[in-house]
């Protein structure tokens, strides 16, 4: 080799480690529901640990509609494993499977749990001129409507819904559901008035429990809850086993190999486990939920099967 085509080759092989060195290809995180909502901010407030921890970037493509059935189908069809994982939540895992006489996924088979992230507790609040503080007191109230009692929830097959339904059987209450496009404009009318009760999730109810625009009741929790340590359980008030969150993990498209998915769940253990990150998860009114993806798929199973059952004997469908 020639002097001058030695030292250009050396050069070249010196620069190579830097020169010719790229960064891992970004991280794409799926959620099913707009951008500002519970669940996109869940996952904006993890990502940062989560990216540090697996040393890559991480972008957040929000695919909203149908109940998080958009999402999943675009994450379920994908083929670019290792470069791809989706928030699924009560409503893809749990509910959709019975709420959908068709899906365009299959909520066992196309996906590989990577580990829950959050559970949303789930409050029963009333309207101030409900005169109850209390179960016991709502109750006695309840039943002395000839009517009944209308309450309202987040839409059809929402967890807010399906809660509120098993709440009906365990209470053996006369209850009307009403359903509304979303928790915002179901409580401004617990607000006002126009309706009497509503089933929330904690980020949502928070702002107006400080307020005192509405009363808790109680809350679907086998525990207080760390952030409304005030408001008790119902179990506590008699309702022996009710229990009802919404909840999130996060999945990976079935192929994904076994030591990606050990990567993921190690860095969202890392995540959930951050301090920084936990403080962000408590001021939205959510809990995280540490564990293996062994954990997560026995969690959905139970989960399918239980509201599986809620969802036949109310009768509900979406299609």
């Amino acid at each position: 080799m020639h002097r001058k085509q030695f030292l250009a080759a050396l050069a070249l092989g010196a620069l190579a480690p830097t020169a010719f060195a790229q960064d891992p290809k970004p991280l794409e995180w799926v959620v099913g529901y707009a951008a500002g909502g519970g669940s996109d901010i869940v996952a904006r407030a993890i990502a940062e640990s989560m990216g540090a921890a697996l040393g890559r970037t991480i972008i957040i493509n929000n695919k909203p509609g149908a109940g998080t059935n958009i999402a999943a189908e675009y994450t379920a069809r994908s083929r670019d494993f290792g470069n791809i994982m989706f928030t699924a939540d009560f409503a893809t895992i749990a509910a959709n499977p019975s709420l959908f006489s068709k899906l365009s996924y299959n909520a066992e088979r196309d996906f590989q749990p990577v580990g829950l992230l959050v559970r949303f507790p789930m409050f029963l609040v009333v309207s101030n001129q409900v005169p109850a503080n209390n179960y016991k007191e709502f109750a006695a109230w309840a039943r002395k409507q000839a009517d009944g009692v209308n309450w309202a929830s987040a839409g059809p097959g929402s967890p807010h819904h399906l809660v509120g339904e098993l709440f009906r059987e365990h209470s053996g209450l006369k209850l009307t559901h009403v359903p509304y496009r979303g928790a915002a404009p179901a409580i401004q009318d617990v607000v006002g008035g126009q309706v009497s009760a509503m089933w929330v999730d904690s980020a949502s109810v928070y702002p107006f429990l400080a307020a005192r625009k509405v009363k808790a009741i109680g809350v679907a929790s086998p525990q207080r809850v760390a952030t409304a340590p005030d408001v008790p359980t119902l179990q506590e008030q008699g309702l022996a086993g009710f229990e009802g969150y919404a909840w999130q993990g996060i999945v990976v498209p079935t192929g994904t190999s076994s030591e990606v998915v050990g990567k993921f769940s190690g860095a969202l253990q890392t995540a959930l486990a951050d301090t920084r990150t936990r403080a962000r998860l408590q001021a939205l009114g959510v809990e995280p939920m540490p564990g293996t993806p062994a954990q997560m798929a026995s969690f959905s199973k139970s989960e399918r099967e239980k509201w599986g059952a809620v969802i036949a004997k109310v009768g509900v469908k979406l299609d």
